[in-house]
């Protein structure tokens, strides 16, 4: 196709995380989270991967580039002139746990953090930007870490609970899309930025996680169900981390591996949060791995209750796996594991490249849950040089979401209802997997490096104006 016809009243706009863009760490009453404690550069892959993490600062050994970030907390009003410029109809934001309660388990919430968030929604909608909020984004309170265990610990459930109903009833008439948990099968690879622990070297990794899951779930449901009797005329979904998992060839084998990967990663929290239980095929791999949850009555009756409203998700990459793999078979830069693709070309940090697989994705979704889907995360990190005369052509950047645009279109012509498109980092921020400046998303260049320099001005990108044109056309400019 070349004219693809996007719904009316699409959701355009741009993705972005508190703990990645924020600043401002310790104003306003705000306490520390998880992101706080993670030093930027090449450590901070090795510390979300292995053992062992401390969650302390060490600022004799590391720097903290999420403590300044790009300083949206000072400079929401700028920014979000620049999102109403490309006409952003919604715009993907999370709430910094920590400067609603600052340790997680106080019983009153933070009037500083609660009217920060007031002004940031004001701004918004005085340029008729939807406001898409996600509760939880990879920076839980480092006292509910340290303290509690983090997500391991049921009483956590509890103050989740204190903290969506605070949200929900102060912004009630303020903001009608929510998520609960980012990405929130990652912590299947990364348990530190989505279940708030360190596997030990001595623990068996599989019992902690998935209990951590258990009271996550429960935390979702009841969240779910306390917005929409706060807020009737809400929406409320899930958020999970896809990347359609290929054999990588005929072999059954190899098939019926692939296979079993996508269920555990794709589809587990998935199917939990929008069909309301557990899925067969996971209770095969808790006999396995001799996990055993505790479950409590009642759980399973709050966790079917509070089914979501739709699937928020991110895609950035497909993956390919095979049972048996060298290590020279492995794809770089890819987090959740696989080997290389022959007919995918990669980006700068080693990420696959696969427009095609977004379609796949759509598809996939649709056909499993028949709910509405919303892309909620897609960009390309990657270099971006300053010409001479000051102008940033990023025509990698454009090419990469042009194509996955089309992707897009194709799928809501194959029949998927699709809600929005939030391309990640609308503007430059602090990279989540590697801590740094120089992986750049955005529409829109800080000038801040990974030294920490820089003037943390904002300069437009060719993409501003070709993002821009695709809006103003309801994606039939590409």
């Amino acid at each position: 196709m070349e004219n693809y016809q996007f719904p009316k009243g699409f959701l355009w706009g741009g993705a972005t995380a508190a703990n990645q863009m924020e600043g401002g760490y310790k104003e306003g009453n705000k306490g520390l989270n998880i992101a706080d404690v993670l030093p930027g550069g090449k450590e901070r892959y090795n510390i979300l991967l292995n053992p062992g993490f401390d969650f302390e600062i060490h600022p004799e050994k590391y720097s903290y580039p999420n403590h300044e970030a790009i300083d949206f907390y000072h400079r929401y009003k700028e920014d979000i002139a620049l999102f109403a410029e490309m006409g952003f109809k919604a715009f993907r934001m999370s709430i910094a746990w920590t400067r609603i309660f600052p340790n997680g388990d106080e019983l009153e919430a933070n009037e500083e953090g609660l009217a920060f968030y007031d002004r940031v929604f004001d701004e918004l909608h005085k340029y008729g930007i939807e406001p898409v909020v996600t509760i939880s984004h990879y920076e839980m309170p480092l006292h509910l870490v340290k303290e509690y265990g983090g997500w391991r610990n049921r009483q956590v459930v509890t103050f989740f609970e204190r903290y969506a109903k605070a949200i929900f009833n102060r912004y009630k008439n303020k903001v009608k899309y929510w998520m609960t948990f980012n990405e929130i099968n990652s912590g299947l690879v990364m348990p530190i930025q989505g279940l708030g622990f360190s596997i030990q070297k001595e623990e068996d990794k599989f019992q902690p996680t998935f209990q951590a899951y258990h009271h996550q779930f429960l935390a979702s449901a009841i969240a779910v169900k306390a917005c929409h009797e706060i807020i009737p005329n809400s929406q409320i979904g899930c958020m999970i981390l896809y990347a359609p998992v290929y054999a990588f060839d005929s072999n059954p084998e190899n098939v019926l591996y692939s296979l079993q990967e996508e269920q555990l990663f794709n589809y587990f929290c998935g199917d939990v949060q929008v069909r309301g239980e557990y899925p067969a095929f996971i209770k095969r791999y808790f006999k396995e791995h001799q996990i055993e949850l505790e479950i409590q009555d009642g759980d399973l009756d709050i966790i079917k209750e509070g089914k979501v409203d739709y699937i928020g998700f991110s895609y950035y990459m497909s993956r390919t796996e095979k049972k048996v793999k060298t290590d020279e078979e492995a794809s770089q830069g890819n987090i959740i594991g696989g080997v290389k693709n022959p007919f995918l070309k990669a980006s700068d940090w080693g990420w696959e490249i696969d427009p095609v697989g977004l379609r796949i994705s759509l598809n996939k979704l649709y056909d499993r849950y028949q709910i509405p889907l919303f892309i909620v995360e897609n960009g390309l990190g990657a270099y971006d040089k300053i010409e001479e005369d000051g102008s940033i052509h990023d025509d990698y950047r454009i090419d990469y979401l042009r194509e996955h645009v089309k992707a897009m279109g194709e799928a809501i012509e194959d029949g998927v209802e699709l809600m929005g498109y939030t391309t990640w980092g609308c503007i430059d921020m602090v990279s989540m997997s590697s801590g740094e400046f120089s992986k750049r998303y955005g529409f829109i260049y800080v000038d801040k490096h990974d030294d920490g320099s820089g003037t943390l001005e904002r300069k437009k990108k060719k993409s501003f104006y070709w993002y821009k044109d695709v809006i103003s056309t309801n994606g039939e400019k590409l």
